[in-house]
């Protein structure tokens, strides 16, 4: 008999499937189940994320979410400009105050440098500019 963890997991890989489908349907005989041989040191824990149904109703709420990819942009240094604002915008539109952002931008200057937290605060800083013009009416 399947414990609750071993039905949830089954049905993210399942989902994933159908997911992997809709994207390309020459996908259809890709086997997630599988994907562990591929990558033999990735953890479920990791493929349910990556191939599974990371919204969690009951996890995290979308404000969390994302800033916490804010974070992990920000240590790869921020490279990816529109994505990076886009985050911001949609944290934003979540809940989250400037403050906040700027503050999880502050905290991975120890994993990702000062240079990337400097240019993370600098799309950051844009984004809230744009924000207040648009509050101006300009």
């Amino acid at each position: 008999m399947m414990s609750g963890y071993e039905k949830l997991f089954q049905q993210m890989l399942e989902q994933s499937h159908k997911m992997a489908k809709s994207f390309n349907p020459a996908l259809e005989s890709f086997q997630v189940h599988g994907f562990d041989k591929l990558m033999p040191t990735m953890p479920k824990d990791f493929m349910e994320m990556m191939w599974g149904n990371t919204f969690n109703p009951e996890g995290l709420d979308a404000k969390t979410r994302l800033l916490v990819v804010l974070a992990g942009l920000t240590v790869l240094g921020a490279q990816a400009d529109a994505q990076f604002k886009l985050t911001v915008r949609h944290a934003l539109e979540a809940g989250a105050s400037e403050r906040e952002i700027a503050e999880v931008i502050y905290q991975m200057s120890m994993l990702g440098g000062i240079p990337a937290m400097s240019r993370a605060l600098e799309l950051a800083q844009s984004v809230f500019d744009e924000k207040t013009g648009e509050e101006d009416g300009g």
